[in-house]
Order: C-alpha cells, then structure tokens, then sequence
C-alpha cells in the first residue's frame, strides 16, 4: 500500500494555513489605536497647540467676542505685533469676579520703554512710534484712575500688551496688571477657525 505523500507535487503550489485570531484581537487592536489617539490629541493641545475662544471685545475689529481660534505654544517667544493668549492671571480687575484668561496684543517686550500719546493717539516703544492700522478708532485717554499712566518700562522676562479695542481694554495700562511675565502666555494666536466667516490667519 503507497504510503500518503504529504508533500505538494511538482508544479503544485503549497498554501500554508493562517492562525485562526483570537477572540477580541481586532476589538483590541481599535482600542490600542484610539488610546494612540487620545494621547496625541493631550501632547498637541497641551503641548504643541491648543484652541481658544475670545472672550469680550477688547480685539475688536481684529478678533471678535465668541470666536474660535487656533493658538501655537511649542517653542513660541513673543515678539512685538503678536496676538498672545495670556493664562489666568493674579489679578482680579473691576468687572471680573475671577481671574481670566486674556487675548491682547504684544506692544513690547523685556527692557524696552513704552510711552501714549493720548492727545496724538500714538503709542511709542523705545522712541518710536507704531504703526497700528487695526485700531477700529482713535485711542483716548480713559477714564479710570488706573490707567492713567503715559510711561513704562517693561522688566526683563515681561511683555507689555493692549487691546486693538483701545478705549474698551483692560490690559497692561491698568497699574493692578501692568507688564505680564511670560510665563504666564499661553502661546500665539495664528488661525481663526469658527465662525467659518472669519476663518484665515491672524
């Protein structure tokens, strides 16, 4: 009796078996990729970049109350002309009833001066004076006490920052904020994502 030749024939191709999965291998496989997910989502929004939503109407016309927007953190060094989102504060100004997060503009940075011309509508840094053509009107002096000041010099390791909407914006004009330590910026607003209509760079 011929003995079972278990060998493929000549020309015959020999098709190995795959393993049978394992019950749950592919539930288990999705769950590792959404925890893969979940992580990378935590590192870039904590991290890398984070989103925001504009809260009041000191960056009026440039940024408008309930606007969503995109902020940049790895990395970033502020520079004069940013829009920096600013992490709660110390301080608790008139009208808020507790510290806040804020969306202002940077004005200078650690060791230049700032001066206001209230009766020109003109802010200078270092001597010279900006360039500001997204202020919706003319700067005046404002009304409270505390901010009154017409010169500053902003410290080492500080930024000094207003508002677009200058007759509508506690920034660093008011004595209880002045200068704010970098330490405190978030990152720099670069994207504006909702309302669609306002969707492009900052």
């Amino acid at each position: 009796m011929d003995e079972y030749n278990a060998l493929p024939q000549d020309g015959e191709e020999h098709e190995e078996q795959e393993e049978p999965r394992r019950p749950g291998a592919e539930l288990y496989e999705w769950l590792q990729l959404f925890l893969g997910c979940v992580v990378a989502a935590v590192v870039l929004f904590n991290c890398v970049a984070r989103l925001t939503r504009v809260d009041g109407a000191s960056m009026d016309n440039t940024l408008q109350h309930g606007e969503i927007m995109l902020i940049w953190s790895l990395g970033y060094t502020p520079q004069q002309g940013d829009i920096v989102v600013l992490n709660k504060t110390p301080v608790v100004l008139s009208g808020w009833l507790e510290p806040r997060a804020i969306v202002k503009r940077v004005i200078a940075t650690g060791g230049q001066t700032v001066d206001i011309d209230y009766a020109a509508g003109t802010v200078f840094v270092d001597g010279q004076p900006l360039d500001e053509p997204y202020l919706p009107e003319e700067m005046y002096l404002p009304f409270s006490p505390t901010m009154q000041g017409t010169h500053w010099v902003v410290p080492e390791g500080s930024i000094f920052v207003m508002g677009d909407n200058r007759n509508n914006s506690t920034d660093s004009r008011d004595l209880q904020l002045g200068p704010i330590d970098t330490d405190y910026i978030l990152g720099k607003a670069v994207l504006a994502l909702w309302p669609m209509e306002r969707f492009g760079a900052v």
